[in-house]
């Protein structure tokens, strides 16, 4: 019988791997280098001499196939990888991140756009902090990731580390072009105006220049264009009745649209940015009687699609 690597659960698409590529990906976790960067990305040489190691375990051909049909536009447009079993043998260790970087450099070329962060970053969870921010215990609403930026990512991954241990902090998401599909003539006339704003600029490399103000509809589905969306741009002042009123209905035509799932341990989330938008469910209450230790983490890394992997002019 031919291996599946991909079924629809009723709360989103998963990949889960047969036994015998999961034992192998085991083997191969310790034989697996460390990698190197080239300014923000992870160097050629680490992606040739990874490939090299994936091109040669039993299955993986496949698994490679299924995920990169997922991720297209034609697809699903994102994907969780079920690497739990995988997770539980090695740990979330240097081994475990090497196999998983690996994986992810099938999809595009890893890169981290924020200075101060290394190509993993992580999505700790701090009580102090804004609730609606990702590290926040609040709604996370939806959003693509440098929204503001004219060559934003173009995926966006998240790595489990550990759930919330109170059981809560679902992951969200929403096929952002259905909800523009869903919305009035007028209201996506509106939403092409460079009108909106979010966030700051500062301290970022190849994502391009600051875009601001910016449209919501940024080129058409044929052009690889993105909905720039973030639900906090609606909170930024000086955005008139009618924008603001064309960036509601498209909130809640994404809320209407969403899809949602708890990420375990060993589970990465990968989101093709120019389709689907994404933001998370509140974590549990309760969350100062957690240790530090024992809370929500995630860990982020974004990718880059081939052909523009070097330097981008700012």
């Amino acid at each position: 019988m031919e291996p599946t690597f991909d079924h629809v659960a009723s709360e989103g698409l998963f990949i889960d791997l047969p036994s015998e590529l999961e034992e192998a990906l085991i083997d191969l976790g310790s034989a697996l280098p460390a990698w190197s960067v080239k300014g923000t990305f992870l160097a050629d040489s680490t992606i040739e001499r990874y490939r090299a190691k994936l091109d040669s375990t039993p299955l993986f051909d496949e698994f490679r196939g299924s995920l990169l049909s997922t991720l297209s536009g034609t697809g699903a447009g994102y994907a969780v990888v079920r690497l739990r079993n995988i997770a539980q043998a090695l740990g979330v260790g240097d081994q475990f991140l090497r196999l998983a970087m690996a994986i992810l450099a099938e999809v595009a070329i890893p890169f981290q756009p924020f200075q101060r962060w290394p190509l993993w970053k992580e999505i700790g969870t701090n009580l102090n902090a804004n609730p609606g921010l990702s590290t926040g215990t609040g709604y996370n609403a939806f959003h693509m990731d440098l929204v503001n930026a004219t060559q934003p990512p173009d995926y966006t991954t998240l790595l489990c580390v550990r759930p919330d241990p109170l059981g809560a902090g679902a992951s969200i998401l929403s096929d952002a072009r259905a909800a523009v599909s869903r919305l009035t003539p007028s209201s996506r006339a509106l939403l092409t105006d460079a009108a909106y704003r979010y966030g700051s600029f500062f301290e970022l490399s190849d994502v391009g220049e600051e875009y601001k103000p910016f449209p919501v509809l940024d080129g058409e589905p044929a052009d690889r264009g993105f909905v720039r969306f973030t639900a906090k741009m609606l909170a930024e002042s000086g955005l008139d009745e009618a924008h603001a009123h064309a960036a509601k209905e498209l909130a809640d035509q994404m809320i209407a649209g969403q899809v949602a799932f708890t990420l375990q341990r060993g589970d990465f989330l990968i989101v093709n940015q120019h389709y689907w938008v994404h933001g998370r469910e509140p974590l549990g209450d309760g969350q100062a009687d957690v240790a530090p230790e024992h809370r929500r983490l995630l860990l982020q890394l974004f990718l880059r699609s081939a052909g523009t992997t070097g330097p981008i002019a700012s």
